[in-house]
């Protein structure tokens, strides 16, 4: 104890030693400024947090990110429902190409362009006033108010142009999925000083073919993204499962209403829009971008970026390049480009997706041969050529080429009839009067899963998400409950563009069922560049339709049992050479779980709220010499 008292007078008179000088004895000085202020001079660009003042006095969060030293800079902008913070904040380096990495920022062209970077909450979302809506309506019908997305980005546009110094009043606006969509937005009643747009695998039509439905059946693995993102401003509120698979969760529940309810998602007003909304009625045509945009005219340059394995938005970029194509007015400002991605894929490195690979980096290709001219041409005071008009990746050869338009969405004189055969064959020859059929029996208590099981969510560590639509498809060619018809192995390459149409005749012992169509390209049993691929079996194009609306989307009938139907399906986009060597697969199924809700398969008014005594097995019988896909060839 003595050595310890003597140490501490010791202490107490060595100069600057003082306990708690600024302090009272025995209090504790805090770590922790009330407000920390960041010390910015060494970085390469001024940030402003700013209020932006929208026409109903509502204020909207926008991050403004200047180059130093920027001067006659044109302004690219995001509006998004996730966190302007969270996309302008992702590194603690003073490097603006940095901080910028994440969705939506493509690095290699914003940053290395100089680039003034605006990215703003959307109204009710982070930090923005007012009330968030999904996809806000335009005002009309759905929309009472004064104000939409295409008035917000015209108030943010007029306030940037007259607060941003640096700028030349030049403004483009760019965003994957959610913010593709409102890319779209800004297109309507445009503010002048809005130059160009690049909506990017946009949401656009959320019944026909986008998040929400595919052809009328629910897309039920959308159920926790509605969750979190409607259910508080900052999603506070986080999904729960009690399952690791998801298989599971989804079929114990029942239906998807069900579950829903079982979340408490009651609550939340775009939950009960979908499940009051469940045929293609006015409430779901009154959203669909690419009807609008063909009667508002487009007047801004507008190039769309596809992907040709989009897990999320397959349809919209597409559906709104046919929309307005033939709208000469509109058509001459509109551009497309169609690559070999995932959803958002384009925006990294993209030499790959899941197994398949390109030979190059097809993302980087995009963005500095495509897309950088592209904002070049119409943002800077640049001599700068336009990349065509048509850009699209072609599969399989693994090249890209351009054009100065897509083949026509309804089968012409060039396209091929690719038959149904007995024997679960596959060919270009129409089958003989006695072709026969094929049957399966569906039953929703066993449904096909998309993926191998488990089936891990989107968002879980270790989910195939991002990639399952390049997943093998060997494991579901072996269930009894999937129908496959094969061709001979092919002696020379067959190219195909655009939307595979099939053309589907069955019946069904059961009142309603889904139908699930995939077209697959199945690799030669050996493949020495790449060993673990030999025999994969690789979607090229597939999706599915709800037997109900198979002769109307707005208005759904029965099934009648045992009568052969007509089930017509435009497959996603495809651009795909099926090499030497290859064969052709087409797969047919009637679920594809957990991705879909289950069909019961018995009519019910409202399959979200089906109870367990509708859920009941069907025998479906495929007529083959009436079904077969119109194909686009080359």
């Amino acid at each position: 104890m003595k050595k310890i008292l003597l140490l501490s007078a010791c202490l107490s008179i060595i100069p600057g030693t003082t306990l708690a000088q600024n302090t009272t004895a025995g209090t504790i000085e805090l770590d922790m400024p009330g407000h920390f202020q960041r010390q910015s001079v060494s970085f390469d660009y001024v940030r402003r947090d700013v209020m932006i003042p929208m026409r109903d006095g509502v204020k909207l969060h926008t991050v403004i990110l200047v180059p130093k030293d920027a001067r006659n800079a044109p302004i690219l902008m995001t509006r998004t429902p996730y966190n302007a913070d969270h996309m302008t904040s992702f590194a603690s380096s003073g490097d603006m190409s940095s901080v910028l990495e994440g969705y939506d920022n493509m690095t290699d062209v914003i940053a290395d362009g100089g680039y003034i970077r605006v990215v703003q909450d959307v109204r009710g979302k982070y930090r923005s006033e007012g009330r968030y809506v999904m996809n806000r309506p335009f005002r009309g019908p759905l929309n009472g108010t004064q104000v939409d997305h295409a008035t917000d980005t015209w108030d943010t546009i007029e306030w940037l142009v007259h607060n941003t110094p640096e700028s030349n009043g030049k403004v483009g606006i760019i965003g994957i999925s959610y913010d593709g969509f409102t890319a779209l937005t800004a297109l309507f009643h445009p503010h002048p000083a809005l130059k160009v747009s690049v909506p990017m695998n946009p949401m656009v039509d959320g019944w026909i073919g986008d998040d929400w439905f595919h052809n009328g059946a629910f897309r039920e693995e959308n159920l926790p993204y509605i969750y979190d993102q409607d259910a508080t401003p900052k999603n506070d509120e986080k999904w729960w499962s009690n399952h690791y698979d998801a298989y599971d969760l989804y079929l114990n529940a029942v239906s998807a209403g069900a579950l829903g309810k079982s979340r408490g998602m009651e609550q939340i007003g775009f939950f009960r829009q979908i499940t009051a909304h469940l045929a293609y009625d006015s409430w779901w045509q009154n959203q669909a971008m690419d009807k609008l945009l063909v009667k508002e005219g487009l007047t801004v340059p507008t190039l769309l970026v596809h992907s040709l394995w989009d897990q999320e938005d397959s349809y919209g970029a597409v559906a709104t390049w046919y929309a307005l194509e033939n709208v000469p007015t509109s058509a001459r400002n509109l551009s497309i480009v169609i690559g070999p991605w995932n959803h958002g894929g384009e925006r990294v490195e993209a030499s790959k997706l899941g197994d398949i690979k390109f030979r190059a980096d097809t993302g980087y290709y995009f963005r500095k041969k495509i897309l950088e001219p592209f904002l070049a041409h119409y943002l800077k005071d640049s001599t700068i050529s336009l990349p065509a008009r048509v850009s699209e990746f072609r599969t399989g050869e693994n090249i890209w080429e351009t054009a100065s338009k897509l083949p026509a969405p309804d089968c012409a004189s060039e396209c091929k009839a690719l038959h149904l055969e007995p024997g679960h064959g596959l060919g270009f020859t129409i089958p003989g009067v006695d072709a026969g059929a094929a049957q399966y029996t569906s039953d929703p208590d066993h449904p096909v899963p998309y993926v191998p099981r488990p089936v891990l969510t989107k968002g879980v560590t270790g989910s195939p998400w991002k990639y399952w639509l390049v997943t093998d498809q060997r494991d579901v060619a072996s269930r009894p409950d999937v129908l496959t018809f094969t061709s001979e192995i092919l002696t020379k390459p067959l190219t195909i563009e655009g939307e595979p149409l099939v053309h589907l005749t069955a019946s069904t012992t059961g009142t309603d069922g889904d139908f699930v169509v995939k077209l697959i390209d199945v690799f030669p049993d050996q493949v020495s560049a790449q060993p673990e691929m030999g025999g994969y079996q690789l979607m090229v194009s597939a999706d599915i339709l709800r037997g109900r609306y198979r002769k109307s989307f707005e208005h759904p009938e029965a099934i009648p049992a045992n009568t052969p139907q007509l089930y017509k399906i435009a497959l996603p986009f495809t651009n795909h050479t099926f090499l030497p060597g290859h064969k052709i697969m087409v797969q047919i199924q009637s679920s594809w779980f957990p991705l879909y809700d289950r069909n019961p398969q018995s009519y019910v008014d409202n399959i979200f709220f089906a109870p367990k005594a509708a859920y009941k097995p069907a025998t479906i019988s495929v007529d083959i010499r009436n079904s077969w896909i119109d194909l686009h060839t080359k």
